[in-house]
């Protein structure tokens, strides 16, 4: 009984315990400049940060990523493989304003090796580069994009389309914030791609039109010589167009945290890139104000179900499987957590082992889901076997056999019951009354 207490108790406290509200999530502390954007931890992909994620925006160049991830699974020797640049892709990008090669870019017919090629599409954000990369991959530049599209269907981007390899601005070239995550955890694990965006310089080879060559970073987070050098800042991949404005995402580095953070369309003002400055702030937010932690033990029960065929229990004891460890606000704590329980039945049957799964719960803080957790039974119950004989009983004499039974004897019973009526009825109708003659005696008795 006082378990039983404790754990109601333990359940108000949790339910109706200071409520936090949804600014808890917000980076107050800095002014934000992104139409979308997005901050998620990257160990167990927690969002943290969420301003139109889902929102259909332009990506520009962070496009590439895909062009890379793609050019990686179609060439298996960068430094044996050489990327020649066609009079085809010369016009693509001609006037376009896209980034090129060597500041005065490729030259029809000159010859890259595909790891100095992904190094100028990576690092320097080449258009001409790009163009050259699908048409050595795809045949046809219309054909890559294909294949970037497949990829991105593969990877569960469903807010995403791609019209080209560059990131140009095209109406149907569209992304997500989350798709952008998702894009760039992929790209960010593969380690040809994360060793060149980590990069702030790159020496090229020369080639049969330009002399060896250094080419510089877009991302200037990493870049010592810039001033938004952000020294927690691992790797990203910029964008931009008119139409997409400053995009970047980033992957940050802290004390064993790791964060991918997404601006998108930022603004620019006075000369002053609010894409890094944006990316930075939300570095420092994430770093400062959150921290890997257990706020919830696996033995602590948080509900009970009614439990049936056991003489000691009336009630089943609930706790989460293997507790609640998340990445949250460091201020969070049991009081701050609420959840939504789903059971898988309302009762139970004993005997139940602990530890088995019998619902869910989903986990809230400040008004956002934070994960779900199986629930299980708090401990191991055994049934009562005399109850147990008699719920076989009970069930027994409720089963549909039993009721087909007692409808057989309700009309057998029935029928019987009209049979006699009828037979009774019968015999009613051709009884005969027997005439008894009077005696002499009685005859004169009764006179004339």
């Amino acid at each position: 009984m006082k378990k039983r207490l404790f754990s109601l108790v333990l359940i108000m406290i949790l339910l109706c315990g200071m409520s936090v509200p949804t600014a808890a999530f917000n980076i107050n502390t800095y002014e934000m400049h992104h139409e979308a954007g997005l901050v998620v931890y990257l160990d167990n992909d927690t969002v943290i940060y969420d301003k139109n994620a889902d929102k259909k925006m332009y990506p520009a160049s962070i496009a590439k990523l895909m062009t890379a991830i793609v050019m990686l699974e179609n060439i298996n020797n960068l430094e044996n493989e050489y990327i020649t640049y066609s009079k085809t892709a010369l016009n693509l990008i001609l006037g376009t304003g896209s980034a090129v090669y060597a500041g005065d870019g490729l030259k029809v017919g000159e010859k890259m090796k595909a790891c100095d090629a992904l190094a100028a599409l990576l690092i320097s954000s080449s258009g001409d580069v790009a163009y050259a990369v699908a048409e050595h991959v795809g045949g046809t530049v219309d054909n890559f994009v294909e294949l970037m599209n497949k990829k991105a269907k593969e990877m569960g981007l469903s807010g995403t389309n791609y019209t080209n390899p560059v990131g140009l601005h095209d109406d149907n070239l569209y992304t997500t914030a989350r798709d952008i995550y998702t894009l760039a955890k992929h790209a960010f694990s593969i380690p040809e791609i994360s060793k060149l965006l980590k990069m702030s310089s790159y020496t090229m080879e020369a080639t049969n039109f330009h002399k060896e060559l250094t080419i510089y970073t877009s991302n200037l987070l990493i870049s010592r010589n810039s001033n938004v050098y952000y020294k927690y800042a691992v790797c990203g991949k910029t964008g931009f167009t008119s139409k997409a404005g400053r995009c970047l995402v980033a992957l940050g580095e802290y004390n064993g945290y790791k964060y991918i953070t997404v601006v998108l369309n930022t603004s620019t003002e006075g000369g002053v890139r609010n894409d890094f400055i944006d990316t930075s702030n939300m570095l420092r937010w994430a770093f400062n104000n959150f921290e890997y932690k257990s706020v919830l033990e696996a033995t602590t029960p948080i509900t009970e179900a009614p439990l049936h065929l056991s003489s000691e229990f009336d009630h089943l004891p609930i706790c989460f499987e293997g507790g609640l460890k998340t990445i949250l606000p460091k201020a969070a704590d049991a009081s701050t957590i609420k959840y939504e329980i789903t059971l898988n039945q309302t009762e139970f049957i004993a005997p139940i082992q602990k530890g088995e799964v019998v619902g869910s719960a989903d986990i809230f803080y400040a008004e956002e889901k934070i994960g779900t957790l199986n629930l299980v039974a708090g401990q191991t119950i055994e049934a009562s076997p005399l109850l147990v004989f008699l719920d076989a009983v009970k069930k027994f004499f409720a089963s549909s056999v039993m009721k087909i039974v007692y409808v057989v004897l309700c009309a057998a019973v029935f029928i019987f019951v009209i049979s006699v009526i009828i037979l009774n009825k019968g015999k009613k109708k051709t009884r005969r009354v027997r005439y008894i003659p009077l005696s002499k005696e009685e005859h004169d008795e009764i006179g004339d």
